[in-house]
């Protein structure tokens, strides 16, 4: 689904006399119908997008859903005030959405609700309530309504603070609308706020107690999202990486197994090889398994980036699977994607001892010595080392902004303070392992930024939908590890589906030796990349540092040539903003 649209804003843009009789021929090459009009608001969208009336009060871009997962196809009947409006959608509906409402005609307020799960692109240009907001730069561009300009101080806060997604862009006077978020425009004043936080669903009194119903909450959501995603595509592929997440998203589409095709990538390095795993899952359906083949010849530094693209997203693992994905969609003759991307941080997968010290502060001294001895089952370390970091979790003060990361970079550009993400605010009390998984629910906002698989196709990730999020948030952390499992929740509710050799997996693949190769294949060519690059250009790079990071050769298991990869990914995002035709 792809819903492109564009809003124009104000009464200066919609009554301009020179520049509306060019806005009709422009947004007729453009595909663009419109929508929705007042004496300063007009919606354009593709006329392929779905929407749906908001009698009244606007309309609905995108797809919205019952809370058991049936389609809404009729206008939405409900009335109140803009908050009562967005809250109403929030609690009784789910889907990929933007919310347009308008009140009034004089002086109108425009209200903006994004869906907490940013299936639906958001970002704007707005000075004293006039402007745009569209789901892609590259038609404010082509409208003429903006001309592209690289933000180099969101380059340097981008580096210093990675997969801390902002509001903030990497383009001058470019905003996004967070997931969840709300805007309100009215008149010249511009606010935006937290319309869901993930926080409300780990409150005690909302959060799980018993693990057997948690279970049953998981299923439901999780069942539900993917079944009801998969109304919109006649066609999807099926991404396996023969993991539990992607195993258990598959297992859920058995209703719609002959429109499926499910495939798996396979790269030329040990350890990356899926295949048997991916296998079993689709033995179990009844289904072929077709391999997706990504080599070093898929490699390349410098690349088109989507011209919707605001910021650095798409790095060169992303590139090179992206690519062969879309491939794989034109030979299968797909219309859409099912990924179980951000399976690992819905589903609890914390890597730390917070799960013990959650356990310690929320059930007592009991209690926590059981988790404590869960944590050193999962991790095959003794109960001692266990028990030691989680007391240190329990004591140490818990960290209030971002992880920075300033290697390579040039001290003068790196940025000091983090930008706001509203999740980051926890709560009194909140639990550390609560943190944890918030902190790793941001950077999971990414996904969708990283994973375009071509204009024309849709990317689901149904573990990232509202239902799914609020189910595993109410999870408290302790309840993931039990047993010395890891996921155990999701693993109990998917028992009698998953194939056994899926359900007590273990092991994960991993894509590091593959990077390691690229970066050891094309270390000559990433230096000359970057030190005759834009961001060494503008200075944001220590170029003393960078030459001797690449004069120095790695040590057995160090990844600190992960770095390399981010800043390769800046730099080829900076110099793809010059070739855009602005």
């Amino acid at each position: 689904m792809n819903c492109r649209y564009i809003i124009l804003l104000g009464r200066r843009l919609n009554r301009n006399a020179d520049y509306m009789p060019q806005l009709d021929p422009l947004l007729r090459a453009a595909g663009m119908t419109y929508k929705l009009q007042s004496a300063s608001v007009r919606v354009f969208a593709s006329t392929d997008v779905p929407t749906l009336a908001i009698p009244g009060h606007g309309l609905l871009i995108g797809q919205v859903f019952t809370k058991d997962g049936q389609p809404i196809s009729q206008p939405l009947d409900i009335d109140g005030s803009a908050c009562e409006l967005t809250s109403r959608l929030l609690q009784n509906t789910w889907g990929n959405y933007l919310a347009i409402l308008a009140d009034g005609d004089d002086s109108p307020t425009v209200t903006l609700l994004r869906d907490p799960s940013g299936a639906v692109p958001c970002v704007y240009s707005l000075a004293d309530g006039e402007g745009f907001i569209t789901s892609d730069i590259g038609l404010a561009v082509d409208l003429g309504l903006y001309r592209r300009e690289v933000n180099w101080q969101a380059i340097a806060h981008g580096l210093t603070f990675p997969y801390l997604k902002t509001a903030r862009t990497a383009l001058q006077r470019v905003k996004e609308l967070l997931p969840g978020s709300m805007l309100t425009c009215r008149g010249r004043d511009v606010s935006v706020r937290c319309a869901w936080s993930p926080w409300h669903f780990v409150e005690k009194g909302i959060r799980h107690t018993d693990p057997h119903v948690a279970a049953e909450d998981v299923r439901s959501a999780v069942s539900s999202a993917v079944r009801a995603l998969a109304t919109g595509d006649d066609r999807f592929l099926v991404e396996l990486s023969g993991g539990l997440d992607s195993s258990i998203v598959a297992t859920c589409l058995r209703h719609a197994l002959l429109r499926a095709t499910f495939c798996t990538l396979v790269m030329p390095m040990a350890g990356t090889d899926e295949r048997p795993y991916a296998q079993l899952v689709t033995e179990a359906l009844g289904q072929d398994l077709f391999p997706v083949e990504v080599g070093f010849e898929n490699v390349h530094l410098e690349f088109p980036v989507p011209r919707s693209s605001a910021l650095p997203a798409i790095g060169i693992l992303q590139r090179a699977v992206n690519e062969a994905w879309e491939v794989a969609g034109n030979r299968y003759g797909v219309d859409g994607f099912f990924s179980g991307a951000g399976g690992d941080t819905i589903f609890g997968y914390l890597k730390t001892a917070a799960p013990a010290a959650d356990a310690f502060w929320e059930r007592g001294v009991m209690a926590g010595i059981a988790t404590v001895e869960n944590l050193a089952a999962l991790h095959r370390c003794t109960v001692f080392k266990a028990g030691r970091l989680a007391f240190k979790k329990i004591l140490r003060r818990p960290r209030a902004t971002w992880k920075e990361d300033r290697t390579l970079l040039n001290p003068t550009w790196a940025a000091t303070t983090s930008e706001y993400h509203p999740w980051i605010d926890a709560p009194p009390g909140a639990l550390p392992g609560d943190r944890e998984k918030i902190h790793d629910l941001i950077a999971n906002q990414l996904f969708r930024d990283a994973g375009p698989r071509g204009p024309e196709r849709s990317v689901h990730f149904p573990l990232l939908s509202q239902p799914v999020m609020e189910a595993c948030l109410k999870v408290p952390t302790w309840m993931w590890i039990a047993d010395g499992r890891n996921r155990a929740i999701a693993r109990q509710a998917f028992a009698d589906c998953l194939p056994r050799g899926i359900l007590d997996r273990r092991s994960k693949g991993s894509y590091t030796g593959y990077m390691a190769t690229v970066y050891t294949r094309n270390k000559r060519k990433m230096r000359e990349f970057l030190e005759e690059g834009q961001l060494c250009t503008h200075d944001l790079l220590d170029h003393s540092a960078l030459a001797n990071f690449f004069a120095n050769d790695l040590a057995p298991r160090d990844l600190s040539f992960l770095r390399i990869f981010d800043l390769c990914a800046a730099e080829n995002w900076a110099r793809q903003q010059d070739h855009d035709p602005s």
